[in-house]
């Protein structure tokens, strides 16, 4: 299905406009809580100085791609950490953590992404520099991978259960086949190039074969392939 970026919840404070792919915070749709391993993904736009204050999180793999700005990350387990664009930020909560994060030296805009960990343990925290478009996990799912970064040419990602993809930037459009029981989009015979997606709009499917994803010129994409839902069984 196609989720454009108009249909995303939204939470507005005085420094902080966030959309929400799923249920978050106030914005509960109980058709909408998750996709595949993926529990959250939220585009936000923080004032400069603006952000979230030391709260608590546990059993939760965070991934944050900045798309202009710098983030500022801190945490009681002692982890430091500025992402910025070309830098992924990752977070494993594991056991439980707690952490605060805000703007620095100017606005800042981000997606953010929260994903069901593997397995547990003590928290876990790192950034990955990214150059062009990259692939990478969660800390400890290794069941979900990110194609992450500009494409300024077709690319196609892999067979997956589960294949969440958010344009950040540009406008794309998707081809490939879906199962015959179709997801909205069409049938076996494929998406068709016509399926369009500008900034802030969503690709799920499920089951699906190769995607190629077609730039109009250069496009920023999020693309989770996913082996698996909340029930690896």
């Amino acid at each position: 299905m196609i989720v454009r970026a108009a249909e995303r919840a939204a939470t507005v404070t005085g420094g902080l406009d966030s959309r929400h792919s799923f249920s978050f915070g106030n914005s509960y749709d109980p058709a909408n809580t998750h996709f595949g391993l993926l529990l959250a993904c939220n585009e936000d736009r923080l004032a400069a100085g603006a952000g979230f204050a030391e709260h608590p999180h546990r059993d939760v793999e965070v991934l944050t791609w900045v798309v202009s700005g710098a983030l500022e990350h801190a945490d009681d387990a002692g982890h430091r950490g500025v992402a910025r664009p070309g830098v992924v930020q990752r977070m494993s909560a594991g056991d439980g953590v707690r952490h605060s994060e805000h703007a620095v030296g100017g606005p800042a805009h981000y997606v953010q992404m929260w994903l069901r960990p593997a397995s547990a343990g003590p928290p876990r925290y790192d950034t990955v520099e990214v150059a062009g478009f990259a692939e990478l996990t969660p800390l400890r799912q290794p069941g979900a991978v990110l194609h992450a970064g500009r494409i300024s040419a077709p690319v196609t990602l892999p067979p997956a259960a589960y294949l969440h993809l958010l344009v950040v930037a540009g406008t794309v459009a998707v081809s490939g086949t879906v199962p015959a029981s179709g997801d909205g989009l069409g049938s076996g015979d494929g998406l068709g190039s016509g399926d369009g997606l500008g900034p802030g709009d969503a690709l799920r499917l499920t089951g699906a074969g190769g995607i190629t994803i077609t730039p109009a010129g250069g496009a920023e994409i999020l693309a989770w392939r996913m082996r698996h839902g909340l029930d690896p069984g």
